[in-house]
């Protein structure tokens, strides 16, 4: 390996380091957001990660440090809940006297059609998918605006650019982060703090796997019209992730990237 290539590798591996940082991911018990702070601990990274329950999140940040050495702390608490959000930021502060990054990963399908959704299950989508992310930029909001610095990471889904007939909750309230994704970024840019998102398609979660193993519905034929004709997995949106929060991302605010596997087009073709 030549000099140059070298320099080059070293600045890649420096943009991605995350040494010294404290990262932040909610809904980190399992699936996306467990592997979210998995992948920032093998960059380096101090973890804090919520949940609802203590049980399964206490055994992820115990997988978690034995895998990567890295300090983890599990916290529950509940993110639809702006007093439980003040308790996590303390809580947070309080044992690694710093956060850098705000993963907001918490969220959930709330099945309804149009035709029978009711005020309740919209309010319960509404708090899960909109709300958590809306209360958590501004619980951490007022530690990064007072350091002028921070990257936040919202979570939403590809639900919210396209819609999911059938759910109609989820569809919105994931709509709802990228707007506010934009409307944070915008605000809060001159004062250091950058705010993106990303938009996942189907991927590979263990609940996912599940469901295709118990027939809930045919894998082959759900992807048959993405591009790249398979379902994603949660280390590429991870992946995704880490980017938006690092040095290379550094000029990049207020944006949603969507992960996958590319948008269905309708249309013939000659194959």
């Amino acid at each position: 390996m030549d000099k140059r290539a070298r320099l080059s590798e070293d600045a890649v591996m420096a943009a991605f380091d995350f040494s010294g940082k404290v990262v932040l991911v909610t809904g980190a018990s399992d699936g996306i957001g467990a592997v979210i702070a998995r992948v920032f601990a093998e960059h380096g990274a101090a973890v804090a990660i919520v949940a609802r329950r203590l049980e399964p999140l206490e055994a992820q940040a115990a997988a978690i440090r034995d895998a990567t050495g890295r300090r983890c702390l599990a916290i529950s608490g509940d993110v639809t809940d702006p007093l439980d959000w003040e308790r996590v930021i303390a809580a947070t502060l309080a044992e690694f006297g710093a956060i850098d990054v705000l993963v907001n990963n918490a969220g959930g399908s709330v099945r309804s059609s149009l035709r029978k959704l009711t005020p309740a299950v919209w309010q319960r989508g509404r708090a899960l998918n909109l709300d958590a992310a809306a209360y958590g930029i501004m619980a951490v909001g007022r530690h990064f605006l007072e350091r002028q610095a921070g990257a936040i990471v919202n979570i939403s889904s590809v639900a919210g650019i396209n819609g999911t007939m059938g759910e109609v909750p989820y569809s919105a309230g994931k709509a709802g982060v990228q707007m506010l994704t934009r409307v944070a970024a915008a605000e809060w840019g001159p004062h250091g703090v950058r705010v993106n998102c990303v938009a996942p398609g189907m991927t590979a979660t263990g609940r996912m796997q599940k469901a295709v193993a118990r027939g809930a519905y045919d894998l082959a034929e759900a992807t048959r019209r993405f591009p790249l004709r398979r379902v994603g997995t949660c280390e590429e949106v991870a992946h995704a992730v880490l980017f938006l929060a690092s040095d290379y991302a550094s000029y990049i605010t207020g944006q949603t990237l969507a992960v996958d596997g590319g948008p269905p087009i309708a249309g013939f073709t000659e194959d």
